[in-house]
Parts: C-alpha cells; structure tokens; sequence
C-alpha cells in the first residue's frame, strides 16, 4: 500500500503583536481625513494579519489619531465576532433600534417569504461605519414556531446595496466625528434563509460583541499611543505602562468572551487602560502638535462611553464566580 500522505504543516504563527509595536519603525502617520482613505490601509493590514488582536494592534499602529484606531478595532472586532466575514467587506453590526439594543427592543423581523428566503422589515440607528459599509450584520427576529415560544434573535448578513436597503448618515458624533453612524431601514429585503449565522443571535453575537469590541477597539487605541510615546519621546515609564496594558488585553482576545474570568480579567485591564488614558492628557497639552493634541482632548469622551454596562458586567462575572466585587 503507498504510504499516507504527510500531514499538512502547522499554520504560520503571527509575530507577537506587542512585541512588533515596540520594534517597528515608528514614526508620524500620514494624515487621514475620511473613511475612503483609511479603509484602503486598513485593507492592506488586514492581508498581513489573520489575527483579529493581532490586525487591531497594527491599525491602532499605523493610525493618526483615534478615531481610525477605533474603526480598525471595531473591523477587527467584528471579524473576532464571525471569523467567515470576508477581508474585503467593510462591515457593520446593526442592532441598536429607537428603544435600544436589548433583545424586548428589536422590532426588527424576518417573515418566511418562500422558496428558501427570508424577508427583513425594520429600521435601526447608530449603526458605527453604516454610510460606508457593504455589508450588514442584521439582528432581528425570526417567529415562534409554536405558541408561547418567545421569538429567535437571529443575524443575518445582507448585502448594503440589496434592494429595500435604504442608508442615511446620521449627524457626526462629539467625539471622533470621523466615523460615521447611520440610520438603516429595511422593507422587504429578501436574504437566503440559509444565509443566518448559526445560534441565537443575542446570546452568541450581541452580547459577546460587548466584551469582544472593548478588547479590540483598546488594544487598537493603546497601539495608536505607544506609537505616538515612541514618536514624541513621551516618557519611558508612560510607554511601559502602555505596552504591558496592551499585552494584557492581547491575552484577553485568547479567552472565551463568555467566561466570568474573562470578564474579571477584562475589568482590570480597562481600569489599567483608563490611567493610561489619563495620563495621555497631560502628554498631548504639552506637545507641539496642536491638531492631536486638540483631537484628543475632543475625542477623549469615547473613553467613557458605555461604562456603567462595564462596570455591571464586572459586577455579574465575580458573582457567577461566588463572591462579590
């Protein structure tokens, strides 16, 4: 009998991407004004980095200024949430509807239309890069099956450019003003029933994303500001700091976003993260960049944002662990 074939060879393993933001040349980034122009360079990380950590931690790297470190982490994010997203989709997570993001909130629904397909209604808001996105990662509703059974969150994949899809920006935020949010409305838009990411909708995708996007999008925005303390000549101990916060949540990407360890272990680094940021500030006012240091200072409100579900959460992970925080 011939012999059996040798087993494929391991997958490659990336350089540790810590490591490579304290040893790549660091020097100022090229202005970028707007998604069209970010995106590209974006792109190209994205074909050097299969990691979601590891492509966060270089768009934080090679962006300059928040707002594009935080697009990047969020892409990032999103491919760490679904790992089938293709690289050359740039694309958005559509939950949050006029009453919020929580499952009783979701209006949103998905009708048998026939034929294998489905039919999406509803409209939803601040959706995060929606007027530049090509494809949306709708949350709605799929009906009870039997009475008394409460409706399926499920998500599904549709095309921004489908028919019935309509796309209107939103006004920009206070803070990074340079991504843009969008109202999205739906009427009648027809997807392929197997096209639904598999699982319940809420418990595998909404809610993860919560602890999946704090992750990436700060590993992304310490990346941006290791590369700027090296650039600047910001002091040593800011940069250490810096760099073993970010170590920190490259080792939180590895853990299950579900887990209450997790969750505990995530809190700390955010906390870590936090004096950092504070730092920062002090930083910036003194620095002869007067652009950055006004956009940070502008931009510094992302910072808080959604923090009390943080701290919740953090309160929830050491009760599932049997003690309080």
């Amino acid at each position: 009998m011939p012999a059996p074939p040798p087993p494929p060879p391991p997958p490659l393993s990336e350089p540790d991407p810590v490591a490579s933001a304290l040893t790549a040349p660091a020097h100022p980034s090229a202005a970028i004004e707007d998604v069209a122009h970010w995106w590209p360079t974006h792109r190209a990380l994205a074909a050097q980095h299969r990691s979601p950590i590891a492509l966060s931690i270089a768009g934080g790297f090679a962006a300059d200024r928040a707002a594009w470190a935080f697009a990047s982490g969020y892409q990032a994010a999103l491919r760490a949430l679904v790992p089938t997203l293709p690289d050359d989709v740039l694309a958005a997570l559509c939950v949050t509807e006029a009453e919020g993001n929580r499952p009783s909130h979701i209006r949103t629904r998905f009708a048998d239309a026939g034929g294998g397909m489905l039919s999406i209604s509803g409209a939803k808001r601040w959706t995060t890069l929606g007027p530049d996105s090509t494809l949306l990662l709708v949350v709605g509703a799929v009906a009870a099956t039997a009475p008394g059974e409460r409706a399926m969150l499920k998500v599904a994949p549709v095309p921004a450019q489908a028919p019935g899809v309509t796309i209107e920006p939103m006004p920009p935020t206070g803070f990074v003003p340079e991504v843009p949010h969008a109202r999205i409305t739906l009427e009648n838009v027809r997807v392929p029933a197997a096209s639904l990411l598999p699982g319940d909708g809420y418990d595998l995708y909404v809610k993860p994303f919560r602890t999946i996007e704090d992750t990436h999008v700060n590993a992304a925005l310490l990346a941006w500001l290791l590369r700027e303390a090296r650039v600047r000549g910001w002091p040593t101990a800011f940069a250490e700091r810096t760099a073993a916060t970010l170590a920190a949540l490259e080792r939180v990407s590895r853990m299950d976003a579900a887990s209450p360890a997790c969750h505990v272990v995530l809190a700390g680094a955010l906390s870590w993260a936090r004096q950092v940021y504070d730092e920062a500030g002090p930083l910036w006012a003194a620095s002869d960049v007067a652009p950055a240091a006004a956009r940070w200072q502008r931009d510094s409100g992302l910072l808080g944002v959604a923090s009390a579900a943080r701290d919740l959460r953090a309160v929830r992970a050491w009760e599932r662990l049997g003690r309080g925080a």
